[in-house]
């Protein structure tokens, strides 16, 4: 429970910075270790711009009352939406029959006819999706991006909330 608007200010600007170091490792992981994304690794990655959007909005204007419970609620709206991303991910990668495999990502987003059926395509066809080529503790790295997001939807909900 974060009560003073510097320590609200602090803890918002930490959740940046998390989701920074998180974006960091996952292109160190493409770039250094050769872990080529597939398209739903992509979709998680954008979920954490608007993320590391309302942590910043938030650090910066540090609000009290009902402007910090509406960062609060951005926060974990922002959150869910990137954990249901990753669950999917989860998903497809432990269905006995995964979808069929689609065009690699820029192919995809070069030949789409409009955004949203690029989208439903991705999510339709993403059998690529359901290699495990990463794991952590016995985790696949959509499952760690997944508690991620949960975790940073209750950083949202600590830094920004006087009472839980």
């Amino acid at each position: 429970m974060i009560s003073t608007r510097s320590g609200r200010r602090a803890a918002n600007f930490a959740g940046v910075g998390i989701v920074a170091a998180l974006l960091g490792y996952a292109y160190f992981a493409q770039y250094v270790q050769g872990y080529e994304p597939c398209p739903l690794c992509w979709f998680q990655r954008y979920a954490m711009l608007p993320v590391a959007a309302v942590f910043l909005l938030a650090g910066l204007h540090a609000p009290r009352g009902v402007g910090a419970r509406v960062y609060a609620v951005f926060g974990v709206l922002t959150g869910l939406l990137g954990a249901a991303i990753a669950g999917w991910h989860i998903y497809i990668q432990y269905t006995p029959n995964p979808p069929a495999c689609s065009a690699p990502f820029e192919i995809l987003w070069s030949n789409r006819d409009n955004v949203f059926a690029f989208v439903e395509r991705v999510f339709a066809e993403a059998g690529e999706c359901a290699e495990i080529d990463w794991s952590f503790l016995g985790l696949s790295m959509p499952s760690w991006v997944l508690l991620w997001f949960l975790a940073l939807a209750g950083l949202a909900v600590a830094a920004n909330l006087k009472r839980l």
